[in-house]
């Protein structure tokens, strides 16, 4: 079965909404963003407006079944090639990188190929759904965002794009792309905000118990070191200065016990992890003092001397360069679920 849409979008008709529902592991990659439109049409509804979504969820495949690692599996009324443009938004929700390249997809990316401006409103992405886009060569030479756990692998695989990996969600031209699982809803709210005024957006992330805008970035969120293998000198470098970070940080001690002069440590640092000791020593102390804010009620000041900030105006500093937020914000916002949120610093930081 075929759907097709000649109305258009003009005043008085609906905006035909299509979420390919790509994902096999997150729900939230589809059904937050079908949630917020779905909810947008249902006020608009109530205020006696003819506009409002036509919200289709659908699969990739002709199947039309999506399964999830829930244990749900979805069946889709639609697959994404019986969508028959005109489209006003579509939005490609996650992906499945085992499946992505298997002969099942084939007849999807042909069909999303041929999606361009001319036929679709609105294109977008939701976690790394921003890797189909890529695929379909949609987001060739424009800005994108994606979770941040893969932001390094859409650069290296698509070096045309520019990645900005710690954005919740980025718009270039008729094209937005979405950050992790979540920011779909992010996303999909600034689109309604877009189409019918803040008003309505407010009332569905009331609705949805969800920021309007969300404070904050990606960053705030994700590892500011990855996990390198084991014989990478970011991971032995990490091991090593793990346990002395309360100690002076001397480089030249560090290099003498890899058996390295500071040059060549500081080159073969900045070859294997793309920064230089100082910047990789300042995001391991962080991440230290993550883990202190998120799972202790240890004090600021105590948290400062056991990962070697120096003072508390230095590990601000560095919070809001790395993190964009304070110590004592992270510590709130982050702390351990069902712990006393009661500030426990001695100081304002």
């Amino acid at each position: 079965m075929e759907v097709s849409q000649d109305k258009g979008n003009a005043a008085g008709q609906k905006k035909l909404v299509v979420i390919v529902a790509m994902t096999r592991h997150m729900l939230l990659d589809f059904t937050g963003p079908a949630d917020v439109f779905t909810n947008a049409d249902r006020f608009l509804q109530a205020t006696g407006a003819n506009e409002g979504y036509e919200v289709k969820v659908v699969a990739p495949t002709y199947d039309k079944k999506v399964s999830t690692s829930a244990g749900i599996a979805i069946n889709c009324q639609y697959c994404a090639m019986d969508i028959k443009i005109p489209i006003d938004t579509l939005l490609i929700a996650g992906d499945d990188y085992c499946a992505l390249n298997t002969g099942e997809f084939g007849p999807f990316y042909e069909w999303l190929s041929g999606i361009s401006e001319q036929n679709t409103r609105r294109i977008g992405s939701v976690c790394a759904g921003t890797f189909a886009l890529a695929k379909a060569g949609l987001l060739d030479g424009r800005k994108a965002t994606t979770h941040w756990e893969v932001a390094e692998k859409l650069q290296a695989q698509y070096p045309s794009i520019d990645v900005h990996g710690n954005a919740f969600f980025i718009q270039d031209g008729h094209v937005y792309t979405s950050a992790g699982v979540s920011s779909g809803i992010d996303l999909s709210l600034a689109l309604v905000e877009e189409d019918y005024g803040k008003e309505i957006a407010v009332r569905v992330a009331r609705q949805l118990v969800f920021y309007l805008r969300r404070p904050g970035v990606q960053a705030q969120f994700g590892n500011l070191l990855p996990v390198y293998d084991n014989n990478n000198i970011g991971q032995k470098l990490k091991l090593w200065l793990n346990e002395r970070l309360h100690e002076p940080v001397d480089l030249s001690k560090i290099a003498e016990n890899f058996n390295m002069s500071v040059r060549n440590l500081t080159r073969v640092l900045q070859k294997h992890t793309g920064m230089p000791p100082a910047k990789f020593i300042e995001k391991l102390r962080v991440e230290k003092a993550r883990v202190y804010l998120e799972d202790t009620d240890m004090l600021l000041e105590r948290i400062v001397e056991q990962c070697g900030f120096g003072n508390l105006i230095t590990m601000r500093r560095i919070f809001l360069r790395q993190l964009a937020i304070t110590p004592s914000d992270y510590r709130r916002a982050f702390r351990t679920s069902l712990k006393d949120t009661g500030d426990h610093e001695a100081l304002p930081v």
